[in-house]
């Protein structure tokens, strides 16, 4: 379902990701439940990290750009460290579509959050060995 916003911009190249980018990390690193996540067990370099995920939506999205990484493997790596349920996974959409309804509207901000939710249900599904909840949960009514 699109949220439409008056006078907000669609993502129109890597400017845009950049800045969806930064202002979720942003948003991120102060949420009570994956700002421990990122900042105390993870420890993520934030100067290494961001330029990452800037050419990783720019993939995404533009099918453009120089990604090179193993999203599974990163957060596969998390496991003994912390839980990589479902409930982490759904914070982080929020946070990721909040941060995209924060900043523009438009086909292109939908897609991506079609890409970001199909990528956290596999990740989910692959790295703790269960089923893709959107397939194992019976037929969905309405």
């Amino acid at each position: 379902m699109a949220t439409e916003s008056v006078g907000k911009p669609d993502l129109a190249g890597r400017p845009d990701i950049e800045r969806l980018v930064n202002h979720f990390y942003g948003r991120v690193r102060e949420d009570a439940l994956l700002g421990p996540i990122f900042n105390d067990l993870a420890k993520v370099d934030w100067d290494h990290h961001l330029p990452k995920m800037y050419a990783f939506w720019q993939m995404a999205l533009f099918r453009e750009g120089n990604f090179h990484g193993n999203p599974l493997v990163a957060h596969a790596a998390l496991l003994p460290l912390t839980p990589m349920d479902w409930p982490r996974f759904n914070r982080w959409l929020e946070l990721f579509h909040g941060s995209i309804d924060d900043l523009f509207s438009g086909e292109r901000a939908e897609h991506l959050k079609r890409i970001s939710e199909d990528m956290a249900h596999v990740i989910h599904a692959r790295i703790n060995g269960v089923p893709d909840r959107r397939f194992s949960a019976g037929p969905r009514v309405g």
